[in-house]
C-alpha cells in the first residue's frame, strides 16, 4: 500500500469511507498502488488500469480503457461527450459499493486482461477539438508559441483545445490562450507540474495546479 494514498485518503473529508472500500476492493485485484495526479491509480507494469477519485456529488472508480470493457451491467458512465476511452462507475455512498463489490471486481480483472493483451483504444479527433480563430490568430502573431504548441504531444494539444473551446465567448477563448502561454512555451500541458519544486506550499508557487476545476 503507498503512503501517499493512506495521507490522501486519510485527508479526504467527503468520501473516505467509500474511498476506502474502493481501494481494498483494487488491491485485492493485485495492482500496483501509485499516487499520480493527485489522486490513487493502479497500474499494471507501469500502466495506468484504474483510478479512485472523489468529487463533489460523487467518488468513483474510473478505467482508464473503459471503452472497451464489456459493461455487461451498464454501469459505465461517460463523463462528458468528448471523453473517448475513459469511464466511470460512480457511487454516492458506500452501500452501492458494497452492492457491486463481485462487479467492480469483475470490471477491473475484464481492464488487466484487456491491457496483458496489449488492445488499445482508437483515439477519433472530434469536431469540436479544432483550433479555434483566437488560437489559429495566436499562432499567426506568435510563431515562438506556435512552434511550441504544435510540439507538444498529441494529448496535450487536445487537453487545450478543450479548455479553450469550452468558452462559449471569444474574449473568453482568448484569456485561456494567454493564461496558459507560459505553460505551453514551457512544452507543458494543462496539469503539469511548471514550478520544478515540490508540490506543496510554501516551495511550490501553485503553478502546477490545473486551471480546470472539478466537477
Amino acid at each position: 500500500m503507498n503512503p501517499k494514498v493512506d495521507a490522501f485518503i486519510s485527508e479526504s473529508s467527503a468520501w473516505k469511507n467509500e474511498l476506502t472500500l474502493l481501494r481494498d476492493l483494487v488491491i485485492d485485484c493485485a495492482l500496483v498502488e501509485e499516487f499520480k495526479w493527485g489522486v490513487p491509480c493502479y497500474t499494471f507494469q507501469n500502466n495506468n488500469i484504474v483510478l479512485i477519485h472523489g468529487f463533489k456529488n460523487y467518488c468513483a472508480i474510473l478505467f482508464v480503457k473503459g471503452a472497451l470493457l464489456s459493461d455487461t451491467e451498464k454501469i459505465l458512465v461517460q463523463q462528458t461527450e468528448n471523453t473517448q476511452a475513459s469511464r466511470q462507475i460512480r457511487f454516492t455512498n458506500v452501500q452501492e459499493i458494497a452492492q457491486l463489490q463481485a462487479t467492480i471486481k469483475a470490471y477491473v480483472f475484464e481492464a488487466l486482461e484487456i491491457e496483458k493483451a496489449g488492445l488499445k483504444f482508437e483515439f477519433t479527433q472530434s469536431k469540436n477539438l479544432g483550433f479555434s480563430d483566437e488560437l489559429l490568430a495566436k499562432f499567426d502573431h506568435d510563431l515562438n508559441y506556435k512552434s511550441a504548441f504544435l510540439a507538444l504531444t498529441p494529448g496535450r494539444q487536445r487537453a487545450y483545445n478543450l479548455h479553450f473551446n469550452e468558452a462559449k465567448q471569444a474574449a473568453t477563448r482568448l484569456a485561456r490562450i494567454e493564461k496558459t502561454a507560459f505553460r505551453v512555451l514551457k512544452g507543458k500541458g494543462l496539469a503539469d507540474y511548471v514550478c520544478g519544486l515540490s508540490k506543496k506550499m510554501p516551495s511550490c508557487d501553485g503553478s502546477h495546479k490545473t486551471l480546470k476545476t472539478n466537477e
